[in-house]
């Protein structure tokens, strides 16, 4: 195999990854929203688990999805117009993760702890099951 079919398939592989994290992250949210509501009888803290979780899952998407831009980026012919709309692509990217991460938290990221998308998952997971959270989040 060439190097160049390799970080085809590299890109590949993250872009399916990064929508595979968003489908199954939207099913898990699902999930862990529905037990929340079980669990509590509240429907406002259903709803804020689906949305911290769901969250958490697109965030996860964006990252994997953003690492593909990279890989594509180090990888296709040096052309102007490919660097600009990757470019563009990474930053419209970002800013979502941005906005969502502050959706969530309520809190910009620079002004808090650094959170990953994991992270926020695990939080949901542990705030639908009735645990406490951790010191960490």
């Amino acid at each position: 195999m060439d190097t160049v079919r390799f970080f085809e398939l590299a890109t590949e592989v993250f872009e399916v990854l990064g929508v595979l994290a968003m489908v199954v992250g939207f099913l898990f949210a699902f999930v862990l929203a529905v037990r929340a509501w079980r669990r509590t009888g509240d429907g406002a803290q259903a709803f804020k688990t689906l949305r911290e979780s769901l969250g958490g899952a697109i965030l996860l998407g964006l990252e994997l999805l953003v690492a593909a831009d990279i890989v594509k980026t180090v990888t296709s012919t040096p052309s102007l117009t490919d660097a600009a709309v990757l470019g563009v692509i990474v930053l419209i990217r970002t800013v979502l993760s941005l906005s969502i991460e502050i959706e969530i938290d309520g809190v910009a990221p620079w002004r808090k702890a650094f959170v990953t998308g994991p992270q926020v998952l695990a939080h949901a997971a542990r705030s639908s099951a009735g645990q406490e959270p951790s010191s960490g989040r």
